[in-house]
């Protein structure tokens, strides 16, 4: 590496971020990128460790040369750090903010606790990229005359698109909503990622010849026979939406929202977008006590949301207990570990509730939420007798995971195989359904996940189908 004594000499430092006091009253991103020098020092940290846990199967999806691009920033050499980057991941700009970084909890320095900032440096080397003009469309050469659908433009849509059209295929994606992105649009809040990254990249894809499709929902108003008839290869990239039902008494009262239609009509709002027009009634948490039931990062998402829209308190409610401090590295590392963390949003402010389970939903007589009845669990989940307590709620937001795929439409008309967890059956080797002119890759193949499995997932099924329409692929894995 570049300075093999870097991890002795500087300490861990990541992006600061603007007061919350702050970055409440807007929803811009908030983080106060570092200098270059800094970069450079933290770049320097990378160590010689002989087995680079960060980028294998247990650190990166995509598998990221991160030792390598840590080095080139380390060197300065910004531009072939980018090369390198852009070599394994179509979006790091996507990754380098909303990714969990798994890399760093598998780097040998988190032993540590101390691992190199590899997320701040990943974002780093993208936004430079663009900044510095890096980063244009690279049309393919010639083409190959086959024509591929993409259903879906997630962040699995768009890798696999990138990659088909980059070596000669006609791609064309087909999105359900006005605007591309999927839940890094519609989902993840702008405070999270602002949708102009997005915006560019469908640019950039568009000058490389893939065709976007918006307000198209195949299986409503296209039919996947239809879609099947006009391509060589049709791959399916939706999401897992389906959320999970917990099925609480009083599920029904007025207030009482799942979590992701909450966040799809916050984003449309902040991006000015009109609502669906399907009859739904506005969701605001101004001047509202919020409870979020979940202790996932749709559930963090809610709570910085609606602080951001005025909310007078938040709790978050997770049925987990309270994790600890630290884990123990010697029976977890280099895997993700279960600890006490908390998220940006969480610390603008909100309550946090562990091993508090949600029994029922209390109203008034006109059907308004008024409560949430709830109660401390034992080890086994079960509520304790006599720990019951009543938090007074006026909106509710269920974000306890999702079930699968949304099996009306797409997939029910599609007739591929499903698992017993509800996505489309496909191996990680071709991506092939049942439907031998049919792929699927992302969450609507492996459920609810990250996005740099998506991106992952893409990728691979994309080389997969150009194996199988050419013979052979110039795409990697």
């Amino acid at each position: 590496m570049g300075k093999i004594t870097g991890f002795l000499e500087f300490d861990r430092q990541e992006q600061k971020y603007q007061l919350a006091a702050d970055r409440i009253r807007h929803f811009r991103e908030f983080t106060l990128p570092l200098d270059e020098h800094d970069l450079a020092k933290q770049a320097a940290r990378c160590m010689d460790c002989g087995i680079p846990f960060c980028h294998g199967p247990t650190g990166c999806p995509v598998h990221n040369q991160i030792p390598d691009w840590n080095d080139l920033v380390f060197q300065s050499d910004w531009e072939e750090a980018s090369r390198n980057l852009h070599s394994t991941n179509n979006f790091p700009e996507f990754t380098g903010r909303v990714c969990p970084a798994p890399c760093e909890e598998a780097c040998t320095l988190n032993l540590e606790n101390q691992p190199v900032a590899i997320k701040t440096i990943e974002q780093a080397i993208a936004d430079r990229a663009w900044n510095m003009g890096w980063i244009k469309p690279e049309p393919a050469e010639g083409r190959t005359g086959k024509r591929v659908a993409v259903v879906g433009s997630g962040p699995a849509g768009m890798a696999a698109a990138q990659q088909l059209a980059r070596v000669g295929h006609g791609v064309h994606v087909f999105e359900r909503e006005p605007k591309a992105g999927g839940l890094l649009r519609y989902g993840i809040p702008d405070f999270k990622m602002e949708k102009r990254h997005i915006d560019r990249r469908v640019r950039q894809m568009e000058a490389e010849g893939v065709v976007f499709h918006y307000n198209q929902n195949i299986g409503v108003t296209k039919s996947v026979e239809e879609l099947k008839a006009e391509f060589d290869a049709v791959i399916f990239c939706g999401g897992a939406e389906d959320p999970r039902n917990p099925q609480l008494p009083g599920q029904d009262l007025e207030g009482v929202h799942y979590a992701m239609p909450y966040l799809v009509q916050s984003n449309r709002r902040v991006g000015a977008e009109p609502m669906r027009g399907n009859g739904e009634l506005p969701i605001v948490a101004a001047g509202k006590n919020v409870v979020v039931i979940g202790g996932g990062d749709t559930a963090s998402d809610c709570v910085g949301t609606a602080f951001r829209q005025g909310a007078l308190s938040v709790t978050q409610l997770d049925i987990r207990p309270r994790p600890p401090e630290r884990e123990d590295k010697l029976t977890v590392w280099p895997y993700w570990p279960t600890k006490m963390r908390t998220s940006s949003s969480q610390a603008e402010g909100a309550e946090r509730e562990f091993q508090a389970a949600t029994l029922r939903l209390e109203g008034n007589r006109k059907g308004h939420l008024t409560g949430v009845v709830c109660a401390r669990v034992d080890a086994q989940r079960q509520p304790v007798p006599g720990s019951e307590f009543v938090l007074p709620a006026d909106l509710v937001f269920m974000a306890i995971g999702f079930a699968g795929s949304v099996q009306k439409g797409l997939i029910e008309q599609s007739g591929v195989a499903m698992t017993k967890r509800g996505n489309i059956e496909a191996n990680e080797e071709d991506y092939r359904t049942s439907d031998p002119k049919v792929w699927a890759a992302g969450d609507m193949r492996r459920g609810q996940s990250l996005v740099v499995w998506a991106i992952r997932e893409g990728r691979q099924a994309a080389r997969a189908i150009d194996e199988h329409l050419m013979g052979s692929s110039i795409l990697p894995r």
